[in-house]
């Protein structure tokens, strides 16, 4: 998976106001918050409402509601969306197809212990697992 990857995911140089080409710019844009624009494109990405969102992120809808599309969210909220959407940008490496990643974001996994990918998004922990699970995929490990 490419950084350049989560970049397009989020809105890309215009949205995020610069170039990401590492980890370290998502660090450094983390720390400097994402904004509502980006989780915007995320969501449409992940063809999410904003009430899906705010359910995998510590924020209320309310609060995503009242942002305005330039305001930026704190680097806890923001390390999450970045999360996300590193899960978003490596499935659609994994699956070649946006639609497909989709659809088996939506299923219960039994290696997931029949739990929807989409819904371990919640915590580090829960992406982690599903950044292990694409790369179990990936290389044809049935679990």
């Amino acid at each position: 998976m490419q950084v350049s990857d989560v970049s397009e995911i989020l809105g890309g140089k215009n949205v995020l106001r610069g170039d990401i080409a590492s980890r370290m710019d998502l660090i450094q844009l983390s720390s400097k918050g994402i904004t509502k624009d980006a989780l915007l494109r995320l969501a449409s990405y992940l063809s999410m409402s904003i009430r899906q969102m705010a359910e995998l992120l510590p924020v209320t809808e309310r609060t995503i509601q009242r942002y305005k599309r330039k305001q930026r969210f704190n680097r806890v909220v923001s390390e999450q969306l970045l999360q996300i959407a590193e899960v978003a940008a490596r499935g659609g490496e994994v699956f070649g197809d946006r639609d497909k990643f989709l659809s088996w974001m939506r299923s219960p996994s039994p290696a997931l212990g029949n739990r929807t990918p989409a819904s371990l998004l919640r915590s580090r922990f829960g992406t982690e697992v599903v950044l292990d699970e694409l790369g179990r995929i990936e290389h044809g490990v049935i679990s």
